[in-house]
């Protein structure tokens, strides 16, 4: 190992390196595939944010005509019809905190207090248990394309679960990418196809899947002790 690479090494830890040397045959291998990790994983993560925004602008919008028109409330994040868990409510008490906090002491408004809430909050927005309650009177219309709640929380699961490894720097190489890819494309085009072509034709997921490093290489040559003779006995 050359002197470089052993610093190189060292400074991301053995732990993390070693989980690359182990999907590869050598340490130039590993440190290739590492740093293609690293721009699949950029690449991604941008196409994750627009999904991210208009995702939740899609729903924002539905949630807030609905609690208008029931409620005359377009603030349906105070929960006025009583539908959301305490988890949920907890999400929103915080989001409303960091919304109104800082130095200049910003006035909380709807737009700000849905920045702060977490694409997980979104997520799970499409859960089983607000079937009823949610998805089939006003959060369907989010997704005029898709009209299987299931679908669209399957999508969103594997999304947000994929964005949270990027955010932690993990690897994610071994990943179903591709696949990932076209369940964030499919997504888009429920709410909108025209999000679709957009976020494609500006994305590097494809040229960064196709430029994937080899996960095995030639060993790095060894020292290896030399062989004993024979004895005559």
């Amino acid at each position: 190992m050359s002197k470089s690479m052993t610093v190189i090494s060292k400074g991301l830890s053995q732990e993390r390196f070693g989980a690359y040397r182990r999907a590869t045959c050598g340490n130039a291998a590993a440190l290739a595939l590492y740093e293609w990790n690293n721009a699949i994983s950029a690449a991604l993560w941008a196409d994750i944010a627009h999904l991210e925004i208009l995702v939740r602008n899609a729903m924002h919008e539905q949630l807030t005509a609905w609690s208008s028109r029931t409620c005359g409330e377009p603030r349906w994040y105070l929960d006025p019809n009583r539908v959301l868990t305490p988890n949920r409510l907890a999400d929103v008490a915080a989001a409303r905190q960091r919304a109104t906090t800082g130095r200049r002491g910003k006035p909380e408004t709807s737009g700000r207090v849905v920045t702060e809430l977490s694409f997980g909050f979104w997520r799970y927005l499409v859960s089983s248990h607000y079937d009823r309650t949610l998805w089939k009177p006003i959060l369907s219309r989010s997704f005029p394309l898709q009209p299987r709640r299931k679908a669209v929380h399957t999508g969103l699961a594997h999304l947000h679960e994929l964005r949270n490894r990027i955010a932690h720097h993990e690897p994610i190489h071994a990943e179903r990418l591709e696949q990932r890819h076209e369940e964030l494309l499919t997504l888009l085009e429920w709410i909108n196809p025209h999000y679709r072509t957009w976020v494609k034709r500006q994305s590097t997921v494809t040229s960064q899947l196709v430029a994937r490093p080899a996960v095995s290489a030639e060993p790095e040559p060894t020292t290896t002790a030399p062989k004993r003779p024979r004895s005559d006995r």
